[in-house]
């Protein structure tokens, strides 16, 4: 497993139910200040993934109660997912790839975290930031 989803799987993985309100989840989100989250079914296992922007796409919408109705209405049941030994790389591409800002990192079928775009590219300017400096140093010895 590398560094990078190492420390991605050590940090706690914020989490709503599938039982929970928009509004709860939208109130997770903004506690936490955080993007998206994973959404568990009443076995605890992962049925979908629910970011700030499928909210706000529902502000308006009349068909939905924000207070009242279920996460499970507007969540995102296709999940797109990596295993743990995915690189930020790989990450970045599957990002590019589906459009999309976040990736549920699993191991087999276990949730074991989250990446959001702003992790993978925090990491891929970590790498560029130490490539440089080698070069750096081999071009000052």
């Amino acid at each position: 497993m590398k560094h990078f989803i190492k420390n991605i799987i050590e940090r706690e993985c914020i989490k709503a139910s599938v039982d929970q309100t928009i509004a709860e989840v939208a109130n997770i989100l903004a506690k936490n200040s955080i993007g998206a989250l994973p959404i568990l079914d009443k076995n605890g296992d992962i049925c979908g993934i629910v970011s700030e922007r499928d909210i706000v796409k529902n502000l308006g919408n009349p068909d939905v109660n924000i207070a009242t109705d279920k996460i499970a209405k507007i969540m995102t049941k296709s999940i797109i997912s990596a295993p743990i030994t995915v690189s930020s790389s790989e990450l970045m591409e599957i990002m590019t790839v589906n459009k999309i800002r976040h990736v549920i990192i699993m191991n087999k079928d276990a949730l074991q975290g989250i990446v959001s775009i702003g992790d993978v590219v925090k990491r891929l300017l970590e790498k560029l930031e130490g490539e440089a400096e080698q070069l750096r140093s081999f071009i000052n010895s």
